[in-house]
């Protein structure tokens, strides 16, 4: 027994059928099409499919798809319109990830952050990426990032 849910995905708005029991997740990859969101635990634990639900962070696989009925969904394809945020930036810069599994999370995390704190301590950062498992890089190279970011503000272009 399908059922069709609308939501707002990276600005676009969406009408998806949806079954029971299906998670945010699967439908943003399966349905929507948006990619960055990662299956990873599939638990809430690593935080790889992270993305904004009305502005703050939810774990995609803990959400299941109706609870989405009219809400704002932003993806790592929606902070960004004009190339890479000024969060990005320096997070290629300063070489912050390695396999990227982990960044799209990590980057919305922090997206969030930056839009309620624009400079923010290094605690803050780490308490705001405290969800978001790294297994390649390690933290340090995140946080300096985001420290540099908000130094030059604005956290994104769009």
């Amino acid at each position: 027994m399908k059922h069709t849910i609308e939501m707002n995905v990276n600005g676009e708005a969406w009408a998806v059928d949806v079954a029971p029991g299906e998670t945010l997740l699967e439908v943003l990859r399966e349905k929507v099409g948006v990619k960055s969101p990662k299956i990873g635990c599939e638990r809430g634990d690593c935080g790889s499919c992270t993305v904004l639900y009305d502005g703050k962070s939810v774990r995609a696989c803990l959400v299941l798809a109706v609870e989405a009925e009219g809400h704002e969904i932003t993806t790592l394809e929606g902070i960004s319109h004009d190339g890479l945020t000024v969060l990005q930036e320096k997070m290629v810069e300063l070489s912050s990830f390695q396999c990227g599994f982990c960044a799209p999370g990590i980057v919305l995390s922090v997206h969030e952050l930056l839009q309620e704190r624009p400079d923010p301590s290094a605690d803050e950062v780490k308490e705001a990426i405290s969800g978001n498992l790294c297994r390649c890089t390690g933290y340090d190279p995140i946080v300096d990032a985001v420290l540099e970011a908000a130094r030059i503000g604005p956290g994104d272009r769009g």
